[in-house]
């Protein structure tokens, strides 16, 4: 393509201008545009997360200061936390104080921890002609892993030892129905199990338990 120009002093003159720049588009790829998608859609999910977590948190009831087990709950018991989230738990509302009010433990509770209402009861932890011995075993004597309040157990008296160490040959026992109100571990080389028995059978498993002379049974969960 030539046009005519004119310079001055001088005729038109045939000259050459060059064509126009084309700028080229510049095109997205496909990999990028999907991992652009990608990143809104995760800071999305990751915004919604945040909402709902914050929406979540609530006020719960937790133990302020240690409970024996079968004592009867009063508000300077307990206290309000906020818990984010608290899925996979059930602890007691805050707004629910007045109905664990007066409840008694059903095992001990400990400052610090979220109060549950499996941890409540309203039945007397001992029934009509009943009462409470604490039996200390080692570890190993312990008959499950961890003994629930309201399991069953059996006391079963052991042979006397004599001065030697051997049995005096006797194999009568003696056994004993009661029903576990809580155990604790004072330290690692001990268990002490809270048990409920009849009257009449307290005097022998206190004269018993005092010469290590018990062994316990575990013949039904609570």
């Amino acid at each position: 393509m030539t046009v005519s120009t004119t310079r001055a002093g001088s005729g038109p003159v045939d000259a050459p201008v060059a064509p126009p720049k084309v700028v080229r588009q510049r095109r997205m790829r496909p990999g990028l545009l999907g991992l652009a998608v990608l990143l809104v859609a995760l800071g999305g999910l990751g915004s919604a997360f945040a909402v709902a977590s914050v929406r979540a948190t609530g006020s719960y009831l937790a133990v302020a200061r240690a409970v024996p087990v079968g004592t009867a709950l009063t508000a300077d018991d307990l206290s309000r936390v906020q818990v984010a989230g608290g899925q996979g738990l059930s602890p007691v509302k805050a707004a629910d104080l007045d109905k664990v009010i007066g409840k008694r433990a059903a095992v001990a509770l400990v400052p610090g921890t979220l109060l549950t209402m499996r941890q409540l009861t309203d039945k007397p932890l001992l029934g009509p002609g009943q009462q409470q011995v604490a039996v200390g075993l080692k570890p190993s004597q312990v008959p499950a892993r961890k003994l629930n309040p309201g399991d069953r157990v059996l006391l079963i008296s052991t042979p006397q030892r004599n001065a030697t160490g051997g049995g005096n040959g006797s194999t009568t026992s003696t056994r004993f129905d009661g029903v576990v109100i809580d155990a604790v571990n004072p330290d690692k080389t001990s268990v002490v199990v809270y048990v409920a028995l009849a009257v009449r059978d307290v005097p022998a498993v206190v004269a018993l338990a005092a010469d290590n002379r018990l062994a316990v049974v575990l013949v039904g969960s609570a």
